[in-house]
């Protein structure tokens, strides 16, 4: 299967089957993860879906980032 047919095929793959896809794509070029790490993941994926209002903004992080490395 070309490139190009396989980006043809994306729309008819479900959300979940995207989701694989990324994961595994991202996965050839990044180390694997160490069981310690992905339990720290999932803790903390855990505790942003039992209370989603706790997340930080990308804006409001990025602020927080900058005045302190500004200096």
């Amino acid at each position: 299967m070309s490139f190009e047919q396989l980006l043809e095929e994306l729309p008819a793959l479900s959300f979940e089957q995207r989701q694989v896809l990324i994961r595994r794509a991202i996965e050839i070029d990044e180390p694997i993860l160490s069981p310690e790490d992905e339990a720290e993941i999932e803790k903390r994926l855990a505790a942003h879906l039992e209370n989603p209002s706790s997340a930080v903004p990308a804006e409001k992080m990025l602020e927080r980032l900058r005045a302190r490395f500004s200096k």
